[in-house]
């Protein structure tokens, strides 16, 4: 591995081999989205707590502190929307020399395994895997399934997930299921988790998280889980102390209870 690309992934993935990434691209396909239509008041309070913002160019210049950044993973496709036809026909609407020319340590693409624009999104993660070698920046793919939520299985998720990493992806973003270590042991890469949709309390989610990281996740790509909590900061430094501290998902529960407990008071 070139001295530049292995730099930006020690970026990403900490000293103790886990990461914590904090996504707010989600207005690239579904506008100004619940708790994210002013992204900077969301952002701000959480950045001391993420190792790193999975961002589009747009937010990334309007709503980040260039002097009080963190490792930023640019989202560089998209071309969809909710109210389009499908969201599996995105494009690449960034090109690596933005991602350089932003000081990006990585870029996020997604592909949509199994649907009518399956090569597409294949080929446009090739083609991102080529100049992102050459110019020493690692692709993360994140294995995308639409509106098709019945999809996130372990078969399905280890097949795009596998494909991704022949791809060429350096780390893979996808869901945690049932079964998880069978995505995570046919991946030669890096695994994080995405959260997708809320669950309906706290503890669900640690308990993910933290099934996740046993078998074979090295952390999370989580979102809407967090900055959608009534208590964000709360809820991201309990998922940190998961993935940075080993904690089970009773003393994150109590964590979470104590922070939110003292800002109550």
């Amino acid at each position: 591995m070139d001295w530049g690309m292995a730099n930006r992934m020690a970026q990403l993935v900490q000293r103790d081999g886990h990461a914590l990434f904090l996504p707010v691209d989600h207005g690239y396909f579904q506008g100004p989205t619940r708790r994210l239509e002013e992204p900077w008041k969301t952002i701000e309070p959480l950045l001391p707590y993420a190792d790193a913002l999975f961002i589009t160019r747009g937010v990334l210049r309007s709503s980040v502190d260039p002097e009080r950044s963190k490792p930023i993973i640019l989202r560089v496709s998209g071309g969809t929307s909710m109210v389009g036809k499908d969201l599996a026909n995105e494009g690449i609407t960034t090109s690596m020399e933005e991602a350089v020319r932003l000081n990006a340590s990585a870029v996020g693409i997604s592909i949509f395994v199994g649907t009518d624009y399956e090569k597409e999104s294949l080929l446009n993660l090739s083609k991102l895997v080529d100049e992102g070698e050459r110019c020493g920046i690692p692709v993360m793919a994140v294995t995308a399934v639409g509106k098709e939520l019945e999809k996130r299985d372990a078969r399905y998720l280890a097949l795009a997930s596998r494909i991704a990493a022949e791809l060429g992806a350096r780390v893979v973003k996808t869901y945690w299921c049932e079964n998880f270590e069978r995505v995570t042991g046919g991946c030669p890469v890096p695994v994080v988790m995405a959260g997708g949709p809320q669950v309906d309390t706290e503890l669900e989610v640690f308990e993910f998280v933290y099934d996740g990281m046993q078998k074979g996740a090295i952390g999370v790509n989580l979102g809407r889980n967090v900055w959608q909590n009534d208590f964000p900061v709360a809820m991201i430094k309990a998922i940190r102390a998961i993935i940075h501290k080993g904690a089970t998902p009773g003393q994150a529960q109590e964590l979470f209870e104590s922070l939110k407990g003292a800002r109550a008071r």
